[in-house]
């Protein structure tokens, strides 16, 4: 009987035991600390756990680009809501998304704790059914990037009532995202500096660079335009500009004018508070899915849908496609062009998928240039966003070679030949080697040093104290490295490239240590789209105008032909944007 009797005391005591277990959190309670790796450098965040489950989130830091941070609001709504980091990234925003993620896990790691231990909590299905709207407005305007937030602006200083659509979660499209240098001659800047320069001289820069096939009367009204663009930018929506210039490939003179910061989030920025303060709605993630015609071809309305509404939007006046160009819709690209195939990532937002310009086609709109697509060489392979540690490439300073380590294209040469010389290679990438003199001299540090981390912490940029150990690091033959540098080496003592005539030899590769970076090339423009004239109205085939239609930005062609020059993009968007929507409110 005692050894029965302690023997069901044990098993009593066994089973209070774990019964307290039970009860007990996996996760000792309190606040921690995580650090993740954004774009533009560390995120840091404190993450408040309470029986196994995160309460709160707090960012202590970022440095992300305005706009795409808005995605950590986003993402801390639904780690808390889940109680898990099982959550996708939002569109448009990867790398944000993904630093901030992987700051939470930090903080949970600081916790001795993994995802799998936080509380699972049952999450109610989201709503699939859609409320039908229906609204009416003088001007609707597809697109809330530099072009259609400049025919808002104006069209809302014309008296029109406005509203503007945005599938994407933020506004700003590819102008976000961009330097957005803005090319202007006789501006201000020159004026200082005693540069001479003409609309014509921009004119004539801008048909060579297009390889003639421009529709001459669209760059007329861009380049005669574009110094009053740029000046209507700083006084009406106060963008400021760096006191500097930057010259781009084809430009014959320094015209470039550089926002502050040299970041399209300066223009943006600028123009969604303009926008704000004149009480111009903008709908994010509602996309544009139809355009409404009457009997006679006139376009008087969108039909639209966001997560949660059908929307009918009629127009008393016009609707103004500013929906970008199709640089990450692989279908259309290789539909024009089957050279610009899967292989080649994009720079471009991920809404550029070319939907205003399927929309225009389908009520009668004429498409011009749709096989011209621009791509840039040097490019992230896991993103395809364009890599600014290639500024020193432009200085002069670098070697690209393929794995066998050699040589086999000329490092300044037109993007096109580059990229389809890259594209050629082993693996469609290549490998640009610069020294430790080469990197001080073009400030990549200085002005890009979160690209930098970003590159090191994903293994596409290494440093070392010698080429053939930079060149181990990525398989690459060292020994026809090394053959390759002494030979280039040999070319800038001798001023001359007798193997591919690069154009700038100004210094030898051979200050330790050394850096070699991972790219490939991406799409970066195209220059093909909805026809317009200089009205910035939609033509039809037969080259007649579809009433109630405008278009402006990347979605329309003919302005830059076969190529585009650097920072006429943002020439073009502001003054055909601000012409759509001064005319669309007529």
């Amino acid at each position: 009987m005692k050894r029965l009797f302690a023997f069901l005391l044990a098993a009593f005591m066994l089973i209070g035991v774990a019964g307290c277990k039970s009860n007990t959190p996996a996760i000792k309670d309190g606040t921690y600390k995580g650090i993740g790796n954004g774009k533009g450098g560390e995120i840091v965040v404190e993450v408040t756990i309470k029986n196994d489950t995160i309460v709160d989130i707090k960012v202590l830091s970022q440095h992300e680009t305005a706009g795409l941070d808005t995605s950590i609001e986003t993402l801390t709504k639904e780690i808390i809501a889940k109680n898990s980091l099982d959550v996708d990234v939002v569109a448009g925003c990867s790398v944000t998304s993904n630093g901030f993620i992987e700051a939470v896990k930090s903080a949970l790691k600081a916790a001795n704790a993994t995802p799998d231990m936080l509380k699972k909590v049952k999450v109610a299905a989201k709503k699939t059914t859609r409320k039908d709207v229906k609204e009416t407005h003088d001007v609707v305007i597809i697109g809330a990037g530099g072009a259609g937030l400049s025919a808002a602006i104006e069209a809302k200083a014309a008296g029109a009532d406005v509203i503007v659509l945005e599938k994407m979660p933020v506004a700003g499209g590819n102008t976000l995202i961009s330097g957005a240098e803005y090319a202007a001659s006789n501006n201000w800047i020159q004026q200082k500096l005693g540069i001479k320069d003409s609309a014509e001289q921009h004119f004539q820069d801008t048909l060579k660079g297009g390889d003639n096939l421009n529709d001459p009367e669209l760059v007329r009204v861009v380049t005669d335009n574009a110094l009053s663009g740029a000046m209507w930018l700083r006084d009406e929506v106060g963008v400021e500009w760096e006191d500097e210039l930057m010259q781009f490939g084809g430009h014959s003179v320094k015209r470039s004018l550089v926002p502050k910061g040299a970041s399209g989030k300066e223009i943006i920025t600028k123009q969604l508070k303009k926008a704000k303060d004149m009480k111009i709605p903008i709908l994010l993630s509602t996309k544009a899915t139809t355009l409404i015609t009457d009997k006679n071809g006139k376009v008087t309305g969108v039909e639209a849908q966001s997560e949660d509404k059908n929307y009918t939007f009629s127009t008393k006046k016009a609707v103004i496609i500013a929906a970008g160009g199709f640089g990450s819709n692989v279908e259309m690209r290789v539909k024009y062009n089957p050279a610009i195939d899967s292989s080649i990532l994009s720079t471009n937002s991920p809404g550029s998928t070319g939907d205003g310009i399927v929309m225009a086609e389908k009520v009668g709109a004429a498409l011009v240039g749709m096989e011209y697509i621009q791509t840039y060489p040097i490019c992230d392979p896991l993103t395809g966003a364009l890599l600014y540690y290639d500024d020193a490439r432009l200085y002069g300073h670098t070697v690209i070679v393929n794995k066998e380590g050699k040589r086999f294209v000329e490092e300044l040469g037109r993007r096109d030949v580059m990229s389809m010389a890259i594209k050629a290679q082993t693996g469609h990438v290549c490998y640009e080697l610069l020294d430790q003199k080469g990197f001080e001299a073009s400030k990549i540090q200085e002005n890009h040093g979160p690209e930098i981390d970003y590159l090191l912490k994903n293994k596409l940029l290494v440093k070392a104290d010698t080429i053939e150990a930079a060149a181990e690091a990525f398989g690459i033959d060292a020994k026809e490295l090394k053959s390759t540098v002494d030979k280039y080496n040999s070319y800038v003592k001798n001023g001359k490239d007798p193997e591919f005539n690069k154009r700038s030899l100004p210094s030898t590769i051979g200050t330790a240590p050394f850096y070699i970076v991972k790219a490939t090339p991406a799409v970066h423009h195209t220059m093909g789209g909805i026809k317009i004239n200089t009205h910035a109205q939609v033509l039809n085939k037969d080259g007649k105008v579809i009433e109630g239609l405008f278009a402006a930005g990347e979605v329309t062609g003919g302005v830059h032909g076969s190529n585009r020059l650097g920072s006429n993009s943002l020439a073009d968007i502001t003054v055909f944007g601000r012409i759509a929507g001064q005319n669309a409110a007529k």
